[in-house]
């Protein structure tokens, strides 16, 4: 999806933010080229892999095809999925992202705990738009 968001695979799969080395700020996603904390005289910011766990701390479905630049095949049905805000474990910052497939809003609720994983955003013949999911923590792949 977007180069330098998140990196690794399986269990080394993290999302990638970074923290402003004067203020502690964490950022996801990734700011370089400024702190955007307005009380932060401003800092080095550098990378850090995120939390791999967090909360429910909201959820949703869509049900409609989103707008450009979101990519999908208008001449197939639209499926619905569900999207997922996740406070994470450490840094308590709140990521959006779709859940898994087969996990829908009525498998969820709020303070739930789930952890990311690769996922595939869409693919055709020649290539494989990677994303990020959430799984509920103790669900096989």
């Amino acid at each position: 999806m977007v180069p330098g968001w998140f990196a690794g695979e399986g269990d080394d799969f993290r999302l990638l933010g970074t923290r402003c080395s004067a203020c502690a700020s964490v950022f996801f996603p990734r700011e370089d080229a400024f702190c955007r904390n307005p009380g932060c005289p401003g800092g080095e910011l550098a990378e850090v892999p995120l939390s791999r766990k967090g909360r429910v701390w909201s959820y949703t479905d869509s049900r409609y095809r989103p707008p450009s630049p979101y990519v999908s095949d208008p001449e197939l049905e639209w499926q619905s999925y569900a999207l997922i805000a996740v406070e994470l474990e450490f840094e308590r910052i709140v990521v959006l992202g779709q859940a898994v497939p087969g996990v829908t809003v009525a498998d969820l609720t709020v303070g739930m705990e789930m952890e990311v994983v690769p996922g595939v955003l869409n693919e055709d013949a020649e290539t494989t738009w990677t994303t990020w999911h959430w799984r509920p923590t103790g669900v096989g792949a």
